[in-house]
C-alpha cells in the first residue's frame, strides 16, 4: 500500500496536541471548549483523543493526547494511537511542535495508516492528515513507504516469499528507480565463486534456488552498500529448529526487507550518492543435498571455514556478499541481518544492535537514532574474542561452542569478509505486540536511523 498525506484543504479539521500541563490549563479556561474537555475527563494523556462536535453536527476540531515526559521516554508515536480512532475527513495540525517531533507526529500518522492486506481484508483507517507545516513531506512520505515495504516483505509467509518472490521485489524496487540490477542463480554461483550462498541454498527445490542480488544506483557522490541476509526460510537446516523456534522463520529474511526498504527511501530521495545493494536470498531446507555439520567450506575470499552449525547459516550467505563488497570498497558498507538470538537476549525486541569499528560513525549513527527515535545500541567487536571463531582444522568456525557472546562472535565473524569501513546491524525485524504506529507483525530497524545519519557520515 502507498502511505501519502491528504491534500490542502481550508475544510480540514483542527487537529491540537497537549501535554498533561497543557490540557489542565485549557481546561481551566473560560471557554466552551475547556467545559467539554472536563466534562469528558480530557487530561492528555498519551494517545487519549476528544472530538468537539460543531453545530451543523460535524466535527469542529480534535484534541489528542501526548502524554507527559516520562510517558514520551516509555513510547514512540504516542499520538499515532488515535488515528484509528477519528472519524473520517482530513485533519490538519494546528499545534505548533519541535521539527523533530512534527516529524515523528507526521510519520506516526502515516505509519499507523499501514495495513497488511495480502490475505484478509483489512480496512485502512478514514482519517487522513494534512502534512503538518514545516515538516518534509515528501520525505516523510518516502520514509513511510520504505518502511511499508520492509514490512510487507517480511509478513508475506515462505509460501509467497521465496528466492524468487524476494528477487521479484528487488526488481519493482531496482525498476522504479532506474536503477540496474543483476542476479546470479543457482549453480552460476559456484560458477562465478559465491560457494557459500550455494551451499546454503542448494538444498532448496529448484524453483527456489539460491541466488545473489546485485543492484545499483548513482554515478556521483559518496558510496554506500548495502548488504541484507535474505534467508527466506530457515529451517536450521540438518541441525533441524524445534517447531517453537521454526514458527517465525519467514521474517529470517528481514535484513534484506530492510535494506530494501531503505535503498528505495533513499532512491526516492535522490540522495546525492552511489549506492549498491547486495542481497544473498536462499532457502536453509533440508534433502540429501543439504550442507552438514563438520563440512569445510572455501568462501569466496578464500578462507575456510568449518559448519559446527547448520542453523549459523545466514554469517555464510553474508560472508560471500560482503567479499564481494570487499572488491571494490564503498565509503561505508553497512549488513543487516537477523542473525543472532543472542541479540534479543542482550537487548530485547525493540533495540537495533549495532558494530562499527569507528568511534565517529558511531555517534553520528547514535545521535540520529535519538533524534529520530529509531533506537539503536552500539556493541563491541570484541578483537580478544577472534580466538573463539578459529577452530583447528579450518580458519574460521561457524558457530562456537559455549554459547556466550553469540552476537560478538557472529559479527567478528562477518568482519573478516567486510570492508574497512564497515557497520553491522543485528535486527530482530518483528513486532511481538502491538504499539502506537506499529502493529504486530515485520518492522524495520535502524534504516531510518541510517538515514538519518548519512549526511553526517557521508558529507552529503
Amino acid at each position: 500500500m502507498t502511505l501519502t498525506f491528504a491534500s490542502p484543504t481550508d475544510a480540514a479539521i483542527s487537529l491540537k496536541v497537549f501535554t498533561p500541563d497543557a490540557a489542565q490549563t485549557a481546561s481551566d479556561a473560560n471557554t466552551p471548549e475547556a467545559v467539554w474537555a472536563k466534562a469528558n475527563g480530557f487530561k492528555g494523556a498519551a494517545g487519549s483523543c476528544l472530538v468537539f462536535p460543531a453545530q451543523d453536527g460535524g466535527i469542529s476540531q480534535v484534541w489528542l493526547g501526548a502524554g507527559d515526559a516520562s510517558a514520551q521516554a516509555r513510547g514512540r508515536f504516542l499520538t499515532a494511537s488515535a488515528v484509528a480512532k477519528l472519524p473520517q475527513g482530513d485533519y490538519r495540525l494546528d499545534t505548533e511542535l519541535d521539527a523533530n517531533a512534527a516529524h515523528e507526529f507526521a510519520l506516526g500518522w502515516l505509519l499507523a495508516s499501514y495495513r497488511y492486506d495480502r490475505y484478509k481484508s483489512q480496512p485502512a483507517p478514514k482519517a487522513r492528515l494534512v502534512a503538518p507545516d514545516g515538516i518534509n513531506a515528501a520525505q516523510v512520505e518516502a520514509i513511510a513507504n520504505g518502511e511499508a515495504l520492509t514490512r510487507d516483505l517480511i509478513n508475506t509467509p515462505a509460501s509467497d516469499m521465496g528466492p524468487a518472490e524476494l528477487e521479484a521485489a528487488a526488481t519493482a524496487v531496482a525498476e522504479a528507480a532506474g536503477a540496474k540490477i543483476t542476479v546470479i542463480t543457482g549453480d552460476d554461483l559456484l560458477a562465478q565463486n559465491f560457494p557459500m550462498i550455494h551451499a546454503v541454498g542448494r538444498a532448496a527445490a529448484p524453483h527456489r534456488a539460491p541466488r545473489l542480488i546485485d543492484v545499483t544506483w548513482g554515478t556521483t557522490g559518496p558510496t554506500l552498500t548495502l548488504v541484507g541476509k535474505g534467508v527466506c526460510f530457515d529451517t536450521g537446516g540438518l541441525n533441524i529448529k524445534p517447531g517453537a523456534s521454526m514458527g517465525l522463520m519467514k521474517k529470517d529474511m528481514g535484513g534484506s526487507a530492510t535494506v530494501l526498504g531503505l535503498a528505495q527511501t533513499i532512491m526516492a530521495l535522490n540522495l546525492p550518492l552511489q549506492l549498491r545493494v547486495l542481497i544473498p536470498a536462499v532457502e536453509n531446507a533440508i534433502s540429501a543435498d543439504a550442507f552438514r555439520p563438520q563440512d569445510v567450506l572455501t568462501s569466496r575470499a578464500g578462507l575456510t571455514v568449518e559448519i559446527n552449525n547448520t542453523d549459523a547459516e545466514g554469517r555464510l550467505v553474508l560472508a560471500d556478499a560482503l567479499a564481494l563488497a570487499a572488491e571494490a570498497p564503498a565509503d561505508l558498507t553497512i549488513s543487516m541481518a537477523t542473525l543472532t538470538g543472542a541479540a534479543r537476549v542482550a537487548v530485547g525486541p525493540d533495540l537495533a544492535p549495532f558494530f562499527t569499528d569507528n568511534d565517529t560513525v558511531a555517534n553520528a549513527l547514535s545521535q540520529a537514532a535519538s533524534d529520530v527515535r529509531d533506537p539503536v545500541w552500539r556493541m563491541p567487536f570484541h578483537t580478544p574474542y577472534e580466538a573463539r571463531i578459529e577452530p583447528g582444522i579450518a580458519d574460521l568456525d561457524n558457530a562456537p561452542a559455549g554459547g556466550m557472546a553469540g552476537c560478538i562472535t557472529a559479527a567478528l565473524f562477518l568482519r573478516r569478509f567486510a570492508p574497512d569501513a564497515y557497520m553491522h546491524f543485528d535486527i530482530y525485524g518483528w513486532q511481538p505486540t502491538a504499539a502506537p504506529a506499529r502493529p504486530k507483525g515485520g518492522v524495520g530497524q535502524g534504516a531510518r536511523a541510517v538515514l538519518a545519519a548519512l549526511p553526517a557520515i557521508l558529507k552529503l
